[in-house]
């Protein structure tokens, strides 16, 4: 490799992360996240890098456009799922509440290039002219598609700020008292509108839909916590899912399971569980 294409790879190493994180949050896949920064450095190789002037909105308007391609087959998959989709987990040490699992929730609900303008503006901060060529439209256009899609997500942005030490504390003693059967000490960490979102994906064992209140989610967690006692998990880390705190567990059949709390006000206001291993592949 001669020096200027080591110096073009040196550039997009240092901008990858960053690309993760618009193809990850525009597709909720971490492998097709990855797959789709990959070809966007094979495009880059493959560019006359000396013609372009910002190589940071350039790979941007590439992984945005392949993003905008992959939503479109990924929205009939979808249609099909088997059970509650959840995106794939991906886990930090430090909380990132651009994007929680919640608004990612409700980004699935809008359309591709509304999604597209939304977090490329509101969330990573770039101007709607750059918008504009990123996605094909015109500023105006991409305002529009924007305020649409603020109004969809106002109500999922965090109303309640989890500080670090509180959420990983919080996950911890979920973590005991989910598996040691402790359903005072669970209970008492529980809203009475709380709720349960599991992904199993057809694959693994998972409620079809969510389970709904205090009491259906404590009848829950008190079976659970039998084949728990029987059949062990170990926690495996404590961090932050999808900018929520939770915990990755290795269960009993091998597979790995993560678990992400919601938290409102000191409680937890929704656990979201994934099991699909295919969702978790990246966790190995």
């Amino acid at each position: 490799m001669d020096e200027g294409a080591k110096e073009t790879t040196l550039d997009f190493a240092a901008l990858r992360p960053r690309l993760m994180r618009v193809a990850y949050r525009m597709l909720g896949s971490v492998l097709d996240a990855e797959d789709i920064v990959q070809e966007a450095f094979i495009r880059w190789m493959k560019a006359d890098c000396s013609d372009v002037r910002e190589p940071e909105a350039f790979l941007r308007r590439t992984v945005t456009c392949l993003c905008l391609d992959q939503l479109k087959s990924a929205r009939r998959q979808r249609e099909s799922y088997v059970g509650t989709w959840l995106p794939e987990p991906w886990i930090e040490e430090e909380i990132q509440d651009d994007v929680t699992l919640p608004l990612m929730l409700v980004l699935e609900r809008l359309s591709p290039l509304e999604r597209a303008a939304f977090l490329l503006h509101d969330v990573f901060g770039v101007a709607f002219e750059e918008v504009a060529r990123a996605i094909e439209r015109d500023p105006a256009a991409c305002r529009q598609l924007a305020a649409r899609a603020r109004a969809h997500v106002r109500e999922a942005r965090p109303r309640f700020k989890v500080e670090k030490q509180r959420g990983i504390e919080i996950a911890k003693a979920f973590f005991a008292a989910s598996r040691n059967g402790d359903m005072k000490a669970l209970g008492e960490m529980l809203m009475a509108d709380v709720s349960i979102h599991a992904d199993g994906g057809g694959k693994r064992a998972a409620a079809l839909e969510a389970i709904l209140g205090f009491e259906a989610v404590m009848k829950a967690q008190s079976y659970l916590a039998t084949l728990f006692r029987e059949h062990p998990s170990k926690l495996v880390r404590i961090g932050f899912i999808n900018g929520l705190p939770g915990f990755v567990t290795l269960e009993a059949d091998g597979e790995f399971q993560t678990t992400a709390l919601d938290i409102e006000d000191g409680k937890v206001a929704a656990i979201y569980v994934v099991r699909n291993p295919d969702k978790l592949r990246h966790l190995h």
